[in-house]
């Protein structure tokens, strides 16, 4: 039998990725016992101690042992933390050598969206890919640069150590490990059960670009402001350059630290994003909305489109056009 070891971390934290990983692995020994077969797993919450945490002031999840008690798990899921992400990462510093003390002994590890930061902050994943939430990418690079994110991604499965991708999407990675431990044909179940998309890869179709603004950089807030204003035409970095009167190269040092984006990427960004809106909106085809944001190329368009999103500019349209969603 496999020993699941689901965290209760202090502070703010994503209920439902605690209950739905309780769900997800309580319910696989159910399916399996519909097929004739014995339990799988252990299931058990684990805090720092057996104290109860308080969630949404509303909600108090007790766990059933404490790290100390737990001396051999086979894996370890991390749910997401919401919060001041230094703080989080400070209140809950007892789990990380219980975590990588786990992990030497062969136990795997999965973080769940933004738990990601905790699964970081072992150490664990230095020199390895890992996701997180779409809209916590900045953040996590500037605390993490030793990781190699992969914003786009749902799943990453790292030799054992698992992350996923925001939000709702940590289901993906749940149906992910429910196949690896069990069969295909329980994956499949769950998937149905759960009304969860089976081998969703990306999370690129939902991904909303702000620029980034969290930094003290005013010329380079001032480079962002003329972009996001003249996203429909033609921009050059040494127009930049002239327009916040600041040179080429440190222009392009200075944004790239600010924002994590050259110059060229952000244009690209609030391009892109300026199209999905028209998508999502507007009756007007894909060669009106490629002129629209300021490409010329319908052949370019399309390619950075679907690098961008996951898909292509009339797989968006179908997909989250208001009037023809109702006409189907």
């Amino acid at each position: 039998m496999k020993h699941i070891s689901i965290l209760v971390p202090k502070g703010a934290a994503a209920l439902s990725c605690i209950e739905g990983a309780n769900t997800a692995f309580t319910k696989a020994n159910d399916f399996l016992a519909s097929f004739g077969k014995p339990p799988l797993f252990d299931v058990k919450l684990v805090g720092i101690t057996e104290e109860a945490q308080v969630y949404d002031r509303l909600f108090h999840v007790r766990p059933d042992a404490s790290i100390a008690s737990v001396t051999k798990t086979d894996l370890i899921i991390i749910p997401a933390v919401n919060g001041n992400m230094n703080d989080v990462i400070a209140a809950n510093e007892e789990f990380f050598p219980w975590i990588v003390k786990q992990h030497r002994q062969g136990a795997e590890v999965a973080s769940l969206c933004v738990g990601a930061f905790l699964l970081a902050a072992t150490g664990l994943v230095n020199g390895k890919r890992c996701a997180t939430h779409w809209l916590s990418v900045n953040e996590f690079r500037k605390l993490f640069p030793e990781v190699e994110l992969v914003s786009d991604k749902i799943i990453t499965d790292e030799q054992g150590i698992y992350s996923s991708g925001g939000a709702n999407s940590f289901w993906n990675l749940l149906i992910y490990l429910l196949e690896k431990y069990t069969t295909r044909e329980l994956a499949i179940l769950a998937s149905k059960y759960f009304a969860i998309e089976i081998d969703r890869e990306t999370q690129s179709p939902f991904i909303m670009f702000k620029g980034q603004r969290d930094h003290q950089d005013e010329s380079v807030k001032k480079a962002q402001e003329f972009i996001e204003n003249n996203f429909q035409d033609k921009i050059t970095v040494d127009q930049l350059s002239s327009v916040v009167a600041v040179g080429r190269r440190s222009l392009e040092r200075r944004f790239k630290k600010a924002t994590c984006n050259t110059v060229s990427e952000y244009i690209q960004r609030v391009k892109i994003e300026a199209a999905k809106k028209s998508f999502e909106t507007s009756r007007k085809n894909i060669n009106e909305i490629m002129f629209d944001v300021g490409y010329s190329d319908i052949k370019a368009f399309r390619t950075i489109f679907k690098k961008t999103t996951g898909l292509s500019p009339l797989e968006y349209k179908n997909k989250y056009n208001r009037e023809l969603i109702a006409m189907a």
